[in-house]
């Protein structure tokens, strides 16, 4: 009987939702409970109700306790269609369990399913190598969940081992970005084919997701005018360092404190050797003297050995023929460096 009612709501397509198991085993309860009380005695503990319906748990689900049991020869077969009900109910459960983890799976791999996260990284765009070593870099910060959103081109998840989101489709549709959840997004990478791509995306993001933190990879800096009619704040980035935009996205300006100091006037970046004479000098006393005297920062020290280190802690000492690196208006020269430290 739990076989047929099975096949016959398979017939119905009730097969495809959560009530089936529910049903069956309502059904088996029903019709086993006043078979069981013609079989058993009236007296017997199994066929009241506080007996009856621990008795159908246990046997339904193939445990099997033992502490109620029939003791009629009909009492057995009753006990019989009780589990196969209950085998026919688990059965059905496990079949739904696994189709919804395989459709799952499938949406994940195929790029079809729409991200429910928020305050997340999503990366537009997609390029075998460059992407997974950006994606790689932003996994690494570890602070913010990661989407990627590719082209339809890209025709399954081409990062499965990694723990990010997939969605696949017309970057510059408003449904595709929405997938991706750009407007709930914290930050947005576009990395596109090219800037005029980068340019038409841009514009759909900044429609959705006026907030959000937008980074675009262009591979001529000069479209970056054309990007800041779009929104001011649209944060510009070479196309050629992958470094500098995980940086730029998960610290926001970072991309424009290196370019000032990659570009000649206000603040440079400039090296020198302390000579001899001066012999080993607290880098506190580097800090606050050159700082004091000329504006200078002191960002690294590489030894007489070679080795770098980069930001020194105040408490260190830097030995006589170190280089010093260090951010200032000008050059200074090694007769100021001298004064300042002697």
């Amino acid at each position: 009987m739990p076989l047929f009612l099975t096949r016959l709501l398979a017939r119905f397509a009730v097969l495809s939702s959560w009530l089936t198991p529910v049903v069956v085993i309502v059904f088996v309860f029903v019709t086993s409970w006043p078979l069981m009380a013609l079989a058993e005695p009236a007296d017997s503990e199994l066929v009241q109700p506080a007996g009856y319906w621990w008795y159908f748990v246990v046997t339904a689900a193939t445990v099997g306790y033992g502490d109620l049991y029939p003791k009629t020869g009909f009492g057995h077969v009753v006990g019989a269609y009780v589990i196969v009900g209950g085998i026919a109910a688990l059965t059905t459960v496990f079949t739904k369990l696994t189709s919804v983890l395989e459709r799952s799976r499938g949406r994940r791999m195929q790029g079809t399913n729409t991200v429910t996260a928020s305050g997340h990284i999503v990366v537009l765009g997609y390029e075998p190598g460059r992407t997974e070593r950006i994606v790689a870099q932003l996994l690494a910060d570890g602070e913010h969940r990661v989407v990627l959103c590719a082209w339809d081109e890209v025709a399954t998840h081409p990062m499965p081992a990694q723990d990010i989101d997939f969605v696949r489709g017309e970057l510059t549709e408003e449904d595709v970005l929405r997938r991706a959840g750009v407007h709930r997004a914290e930050a947005v990478l576009i990395d596109a084919r090219d800037d005029n791509e980068a340019l038409s995306v841009a514009v759909g993001v900044d429609h959705l997701n006026t907030a959000a933190h937008i980074v675009v990879a262009l591979r001529d800096m000069d479209r970056a005018t054309l990007l800041h009619y779009v929104d001011v704040n649209i944060h510009c980035v070479p196309w050629h360092t992958p470094r500098m935009i995980t940086e730029e996205l998960t610290s926001p300006g970072i991309a424009e404190v290196y370019a000032d100091l990659m570009t000649h006037g206000g603040a440079n970046t400039y090296s020198v050797r302390l000579p001899d004479s001066l012999g080993e000098v607290p880098i506190e006393r580097c800090q606050t003297e050159l700082g004091r005297r000329h504006g200078a920062l002191v960002l690294a020290v590489r030894d007489a050995d070679g080795t770098l280190v980069v930001n020194p802690g105040w408490s260190s000492t830097v030995s006589a023929g170190a280089m010093l690196y260090y951010v200032s208006s000008h050059k200074l020269s090694v007769h100021e460096v001298v004064e300042a430290l002697r």
